[in-house]
């Protein structure tokens, strides 16, 4: 039976009201109708759908829970990367980055700077096509996150379709925002769970998280979650100037952006913005852990540019960390999977914004002179950034003369092999690199999450295989036996061919994850995303020059060299064979379905252009999915020549990569 047109027409006009109510409520925080008014437009609208379903459609206000429960969450790329950012802690801290800012960019006068309050919840990307919400997700590693599509919509903070409030809805939007819990809806949570006979949340942030990582959207659903969001990754069919622009207009397109931002000229009023919402904090009834300073011009952001985790153009002023005062029993060293060995201080327990902690690293010999502290020091410590316990100075005033200053030891504590301090570094290592606390870490590093993620092989499990003297080294790993893991203690017939399928499992993995499971001193998470997207291969990276790895955006020389130096160390080499040689299998990189004119290559800008900005010409190839060098490699596929070329002219003709002028550049871009 074919839906009457007035009833088309209702179900529509139905739609736009309560869309455009919501946004009244959750936005700007000023309904103009009462909560019996819009359930009443709820209601009718729900009975219409009901009686035709087919009008049914996923971005109805009705639909907040249509979707059923899932058994994982599938992973999805973000086309941008969602960067973390760099913190500071202090007003010196932010002067510093104002000065680094102004440098970087030769100019001496005030910077206009975004603020806006950072929120202590979880990290989400929401993706709109043609203004309907298709796709949402959560940070994850910064590169791919996962999909929680179906929970976000049950958030009624959250539009199922955009507004057009006075700006047009583009063809593409990803919007970037913290998804958080409030502070009253917490505590009523955690009373309900209570009355249940369940495990209370620690804090909102975690009690957020968990409600959105529920596979079933019914339970999201029951939990009261709310939404800020700050930012833009890819959009079509908008251009904006200032991040001012792009929370004014998110605003607009009715999602929720936080009151309190404030848009300022020069760091001291920056300094001054965080000093009053510290003041505002305890009255605010959402968590909020610091002050996000942005640069508000987008083309002064782009020419900062970005470092391998965070952008140069944006920091993260926190709020001064709980404090706590105890007394350091103990002062011991504890051994890394790299060598490093670091002084720890054992102190008597004492609960530090909410936490008990007992233990604190020193960091290294010349801090702890620096600071002057002693076993026996009563001691003021804190939660750097609310997570890492750090003593902050010793009370002096408190000695009683049986404190005892601190000697470094020359010797491990743990394989006895002597120390060794290279210049200009302030951490001494431990050289043995099969000191067991190197080798237990360093096995631990390659089976964890992130890496090859090998479920079973804790670290208390890595030290019974090595103790026992079933494994060497890592690649040990894929020759272990049943009867092996019978052997050990906690271990039965399940249990043991568990890991052992979980092991072989491993076997397939990606490129990102291999490379950060080597642990190669500073590759992380991102470096390694870096790494494999660039060069595609194992064998190129292994063969890369050095030059090459400096050459790549976001890997700079101390980085490239670490690269370098590892993958020519013919024991690394070795390991990599037996690893392979044991049956891993490396899965090649992915490229995107629907591939872009550009994907894959490489470009370098010399000279001016004559018929746009090179911000322009840098965007309109990321666009057309290629990628933007700031030097000539071996991995430039094109340089672009424009009028008084530089330096990387001459380079690129003495690596015989291409050069093209302005004229070839834009009729390969489709401009010609």
């Amino acid at each position: 039976m074919a839906v009457p047109p007035e009833v088309l027409e209702r179900i529509k006009k139905l739609r736009e009201e309560i869309n455009y109510h919501n946004y009244r409520y959750y936005v700007l925080d000023s309904p103009v109708i009462s909560d019996e008014e819009y359930d009443a437009l709820m209601q009718e609208l729900k009975a219409l759908e009901e009686q035709y379903p087919e009008t049914i459609t996923p971005d109805s206000p009705t639909q907040r829970v249509g979707a059923p429960p899932s058994d994982k969450f599938r992973t999805v790329p973000h086309h941008i990367p969602m960067l973390s950012l760099d913190d500071a802690f202090t007003p010196e801290e932010i002067r510093e980055f104002d000065k680094r800012i102004k440098r970087l960019l030769n100019i001496d006068h005030d910077i206009e700077y975004t603020l806006e309050p950072k929120i202590d919840g979880l990290a989400v990307e929401l993706v709109y096509e043609k203004g309907v919400f298709v796709l949402g997700s959560t940070r994850g590693d910064g590169y791919n996150g996962e999909d929680v599509t179906n929970n976000l919509r049950t958030i009624p903070s959250i539009p199922l379709r955009l507004l057009s409030i006075e700006v047009p809805i583009p063809e593409l939007l990803e919007a970037r925002g913290e998804v958080y819990m409030e502070k009253d809806a917490f505590e009523k949570l955690n009373e309900e769970r209570k009355k249940q006979g369940l495990p209370t949340f620690a804090n909102p942030r975690n009690a957020a998280a968990g409600s959105l990582r529920q596979l079933d959207p019914k339970v999201t659903a029951s939990r009261p979650l709310n939404i800020f969001c700050y930012g833009v990754g890819r959009v079509k069919g908008h251009s904006f100037q200032t991040q001012w622009e792009i929370l004014h207009t998110l605003r607009k397109w009715g999602l929720r952006v936080n009151p309190l931002i404030k848009k300022v000229k020069g760091i001291e009023k920056a300094i001054k913005y965080h000093e009053d919402l510290a003041k505002l904090r305890p009255q605010l009834n959402y968590e909020i852990d610091g002050v996000v300073i942005k640069v508000n011009d987008l083309k002064l952001q782009e020419r900062l540019g970005t470092k391998a985790r965070s952008p140069r153009w944006a920091i993260a002023y926190k709020f001064e960390a709980a404090q706590g005062i105890t007394r350091i029993k103990d002062i011991i060293l504890s051994v890394g999977r790299t060598g490093a060995v670091t002084p720890v201080a054992i102190m008597e327990p004492v609960k530090v914004g909410g936490v008990t902690i007992s233990r604190a690293t020193l960091h290294n010999e010349d801090e702890i002179r620096r600071k002057d502290i002693r076993i026996g020091d009563w001691v003021i410590v804190r939660r750097a950034g609310d997570v890492i316990p750090e003593v902050v100075k010793p009370l002096k005033e408190r000695r009683t003369g049986k404190e005892k200053p601190f000697v470094m030891p020359k010797y491990c504590p743990v394989c006895g092999s002597p120390l060794v301090k290279k210049p200009g570094e302030a951490i001494y290592r431990c050289p043995n690199p099969d000191c067991f606390p190197r080798l237990a870490k360093r096995i631990a590093h390659f089976v964890s999450k992130p890496a090859m993620d090998i479920e079973g092989l804790g670290p208390k499990v890595v030290e019974q295989l090595i103790t026992a003297g079933i494994i060497r080294d890592i690649p040990d790993l894929y020759h272990i036996k049943k009867e092996d893991l019978l052997s050990l203690e906690g271990f039965g017939e399940k249990s043991a061919q568990n890991l052992l399928d979980a092991i072989e499992k491993s076997k397939h993995t990606t490129l990102p994850r291999f490379l950060f499971a080597l642990g190669i001193r500073h590759v992380g998470e991102v470096t390694a995303q870096i790494l494999a997207k660039h060069f595609g291969s194992l064998e190129n990276i292994m063969n890369a020059s050095l030059e090459e790895l400096e050459a790549i955006p976001g890997i700079g020389p101390e980085v490239a060299t670490s690269i370098y130096k590892w993958f020519r160390d013919e024991k690394n080499r070795q390991l990599i064979k037996r690893l392979l040689d044991a049956g891993i299998v490396i899965e090649p990189m992915k490229k995107e379905t629907s591939a872009l004119p550009l994907e894959g290559k490489n470009f370098v800008f010399t000279g001016t252009l004559k018929s746009m900005k090179r911000s322009e010409a840098k965007k309109l190839v990321m666009e057309l999915g290629g990628q933007v060098q700031s030097t000539v490699g071996r991995h430039t596929d094109y340089v672009v020549v424009g009028e008084n070329p530089g330096s990387k002219l001459e380079k690129a003709r003495q690596l015989g990569i291409k050069t093209i002028s302005e004229e070839e550049f834009l009729k390969l871009v489709g401009k010609k």
